[in-house]
């Protein structure tokens, strides 16, 4: 007579408490990895902002559009107009405009990290910057109150909504941080919930 042989109850009950740990440590580790990701964004905005008023401190001029940038700055240091705007778009290279000489500026004077001539990027890798509010300024949702406007792109929805809720008031299309498509669209929360893996361009108003 052949003895058969197989799994006991608690054998199978201790396999199913295993991959229920497994699978739970895999989940709490992925959202460990997205709240990083979201707090490095959410400091790209703190950091530009602070790049901003250091410069802005120091040299009394506004990065980019500094009229003596040329004559303070290290060699290769593009001079602006002077008008106190940050003129062009904020995607801009450095040899664009003054929008993309905002990080030429502040890294020829030591205030942020990276290459003077290399436009700066996010935390997901896509374009950061800023300009100035007002003439210019293909307007995201109702954001128009501030000088200036620090743009993000590639932004997933989901993330987008969290930067705002850290930041602001969670409130996509109100308040002083916007979310949207691309800078001229609007959205609303419902759209962006009902597309929350969609890449969105986030900007701050200050």
């Amino acid at each position: 007579m052949n003895k058969q042989t197989g799994f006991t109850l608690i054998e199978l009950a201790i396999v199913l408490v295993i991959i229920g740990l497994l699978l739970g440590g895999v989940l709490r580790g992925q959202e460990l990895i997205n709240a990083a990701r979201v707090t490095n964004l959410t400091r790209d905005f703190q950091n530009t902002q602070v790049f901003l008023y250091s410069y802005q401190d120091r040299f009394r001029a506004v990065p980019g559009d500094d009229a003596q940038a040329a004559a303070r700055l290290p060699a290769g240091a593009v001079s602006g107009n002077g008008n106190a705007r940050i003129e062009g778009l904020w995607s801009d290279a450095p040899a664009v405009s003054e929008a993309g000489r905002f990080w030429q500026h502040v890294r020829l004077a030591n205030f942020a990290p990276g290459n003077p001539a290399v436009a700066a990027t996010n935390t997901n890798g896509a374009p950061l910057g800023i300009q100035s509010l007002g003439p210019g300024w293909a307007q995201i949702n109702t954001l128009v109150n501030g000088s200036f406007a620090i743009c993000s792109g590639g932004i997933l929805g989901r993330d987008a909504l969290q930067i705002d809720t850290r930041l602001d008031d969670g409130i996509p299309d109100a308040g002083s941080i916007q979310v949207a498509a691309a800078i001229g669209a609007a959205d609303t929360l419902a759209t962006i919930n009902a597309a929350p893996a969609a890449p969105y361009v986030v900007c701050m108003a200050i």
